[in-house]
């Protein structure tokens, strides 16, 4: 990875968890009404995907539940946590885990612009002498726009750190939809 690559990945996380951070020193200062407690979860929903594919000799599943918390109409920040197994018979098995942070910003209802900060783990294991296995860390930072009509987001994002030698998807610009109840 490049050096302005990780810094800008830094930047990011300190932003998120400085945000995160304040949030949750003004909730230990207030005491808030037993009324109000459930505003809170008001402004909660959960969402996520869930990838299954099967093949002659080929497994792929994934499971990646996420959360958000709609700050305002316009703002949401939120979680995702990952996991994935990918197994392709006589030829290598690889595992996958992490999280990430997101952010979304609806400048108007349709219209849902999102940065997401994701740090994966990669654990591959290959059954062939001929390539070794490979432990390592993968960033992304991806910035995507879609268009949204109640609880469901259609769009496209694209991973600005991508890295054609490290990064565990093929492209930097992927399709998505997002859904969250």
């Amino acid at each position: 990875m490049k050096k302005n690559s990780l810094v800008v990945v830094l930047k990011s996380f300190i932003f998120f968890v400085t945000l995160f951070a304040a949030g949750t020193i003004v909730a230990q200062q207030q005491s808030i009404p037993s009324n109000q407690t459930n505003q809170f979860w008001d402004k909660v929903q959960f969402g996520g995907g869930i990838g299954l594919n099967f093949g002659s000799g080929y497994t792929d599943i994934s499971l990646s539940p996420s959360a958000i918390y709609n700050v305002n109409q316009t703002v949401a920040l939120g979680i995702s946590l990952q996991g994935g197994y990918i197994s392709s018979k006589n030829y290598y098995e690889s595992y996958t885990y992490g999280g990430s942070l997101i952010g979304l910003i609806n400048p108007i209802p349709q219209i849902q612009l999102s940065a997401e900060l994701e740090q994966l783990r990669v654990n591959t294991n290959y059954d062939s002498s001929l390539y070794k296995s490979d432990n390592f860390w993968s960033t992304a930072l991806y910035l995507g726009a879609g268009y949204r009509s109640g609880n469901v987001t259609i769009g496209a994002r694209y991973d600005v750190l991508h890295n054609d030698a490290k990064s565990i998807y093929s492209e930097a610009f992927m399709p998505f939809v997002r859904v969250y109840f």
